[in-house]
C-alpha cells in the first residue's frame, strides 16, 4: 500500500485524494478507494458520500459522525442552507441552534416519532416549535437523499401545536395616524407595499429598471413567484403609476436605482425602516393618548409594517385578485391568512 500524505492522513485506510489547481485559484478534489490489487475505485467529490461508499466496500459500518445529528446539521448548514433566501437562512440557522441541545449526540436511526413529540410538549414557545420540527423534517429527508438513514421520516405523522394566525386589521384611523406622523421615505415605502401587497423585504429591492412596458416586474424573494403589477388602466395612470411617478421625481436627484431611498439617496435597508416606523407609531400613538383615545392608541401600538399586506387583501373586493396580487396559488391561504375582514352581508330585511 502507498504511503499516506500528510494531508490526507485524516482518510480512512484505503481511501486517498486526488487534488488539482484550477485556473479560477480553486482546487478540484475527488476521492478513490485503492482495493488490495491495486484498483483505484472513485468515490465522488464529495467526502461524507466517499466515506460511506468506503464504509460499503470495506464491509464497515457508517462512521459514528455521519450517523449522529451533530454531523448532518453540519452537513445541513453547509449544503442546503446557503441555497436558500437570506431570512430564511437565518430562521434555520436559529432552529438548528436550538434542536442541537436535544438531538446532536442522537444517532439518526434512534430518532422516533415519540421523540419529537416529547420534544414539542417540553418546548415553550409552540409556535417556534412548530418551525424548528418543520426544520427538522427536512434535515431528515437530506439525510435519506444522502444515504445516512433509510428510516421512515420520523417528524411525518406527528401533530403540530395549533396555531392562530395574526387576525390585526389595520383600518383608516390607524393608517391615517401612523401615516401623518410618517417622514416621506415612510410614507413611500407604506403606499407601495399597500398597492403592490407585498413584503416589506420585497418592497425595499423595488427598482427603477423593475418597471417594463406599463408593469412593476416582482420577483418574491420568499417564494420566487413572479408577478407583472399593472400601472395603467386602460391606458391611463393608475394609483400604483402615479405613485411611482411621484417617487421618480421626489428621487431625481439621486443616483440610487430603488424606489425607496432615504432623504440623502440612500437604499432603505431594513433597520432604517424599522426605525423610521417605530418612531411614527410612538408619536401617532402619544398624540391619541394626548386627546384620550386610549383604545386608538393600543391599537396603534399594535400596527406593525407587515400588517399593511393583509391590509391590502382585506380591501381588495375580489379574493381571486387579492390572491393573484400577493402571488398564492391557492386562494384559501389568502382568505384564511391575510383576509382580516369579515365578509359582506346584507341585513334580514
Amino acid at each position: 500500500m502507498r504511503p499516506r500524505k500528510t494531508a490526507t492522513r485524516h482518510l480512512p485506510p484505503r481511501m486517498y485524494q486526488w487534488s488539482r489547481p484550477r485556473k479560477s485559484g480553486k482546487t478540484w478534489i475527488a476521492y478513490y478507494y485503492l482495493d488490495s490489487t491495486g484498483k483505484a475505485i472513485p468515490l465522488g467529490k464529495d467526502l461524507d458520500q466517499a466515506r460511506l461508499k468506503w464504509a460499503e466496500l470495506e464491509a464497515k459500518e457508517i462512521p459514528l459522525d455521519l450517523r449522529t445529528m451533530k454531523g448532518i446539521f453540519d452537513r445541513y448548514i453547509r449544503d442546503i442552507v446557503p441555497k436558500k433566501a437570506l431570512r430564511t437562512q437565518r430562521d434555520n440557522l436559529s432552529e438548528i441552534k436550538q434542536l442541537r441541545p436535544l438531538f446532536d449526540n442522537a444517532p439518526i436511526d434512534s430518532i422516533t416519532p415519540a421523540t419529537i413529540a416529547g420534544y414539542r410538549d417540553a418546548r415553550t414557545a409552540k409556535v417556534r416549535a412548530n418551525r424548528e420540527i418543520a426544520t427538522l423534517s427536512h434535515v431528515f429527508n437530506m439525510a435519506r437523499e444522502w444515504g445516512l438513514t433509510s428510516k421512515e421520516n420520523p417528524c411525518q405523522g406527528v401533530r403540530k401545536n395549533k396555531e392562530k394566525p395574526r387576525d390585526y386589521y389595520a383600518n383608516d384611523a390607524v393608517w391615517d395616524a401612523v401615516y401623518k406622523k410618517a417622514a416621506q421615505e415612510l410614507k413611500d415605502a407604506m403606499d407601495l407595499a399597500y398597492l403592490t401587497g407585498q413584503r416589506p423585504a420585497d418592497v425595499l429591492v423595488m427598482r427603477k429598471d423593475d418597471i417594463e412596458g406599463g408593469y412593476l416586474m416582482v420577483q418574491q424573494s420568499k417564494t420566487h413567484k413572479k408577478l407583472r403589477i399593472q400601472m395603467t388602466t386602460s391606458g391611463s395612470e393608475n394609483s400604483l403609476g402615479m405613485l411611482i411617478a411621484k417617487i421618480a421625481e421626489r428621487n431625481a436627484q439621486h443616483v440610487s436605482s430603488y424606489l425607496i431611498v432615504s432623504v440623502r439617496g440612500k437604499r432603505m435597508t431594513a433597520k432604517m425602516l424599522r426605525d423610521r416606523w417605530d418612531k411614527a407609531r410612538e408619536m401617532a400613538k402619544k398624540e391619541a393618548i394626548e386627546t384620550g383615545d386610549m383604545l386608538l392608541a393600543g391599537r396603534i401600538s399594535s400596527f406593525q409594517f407587515r400588517d399593511i399586506r393583509p391590509k391590502a387583501a382585506s380591501e381588495i373586493t375580489d379574493i381571486g385578485e387579492a390572491s393573484l396580487l400577493l402571488g398564492h396559488t391557492k386562494g384559501d391561504i389568502t382568505e384564511r391568512v391575510y383576509r382580516r375582514v369579515g365578509a359582506i352581508a346584507k341585513p334580514s330585511k
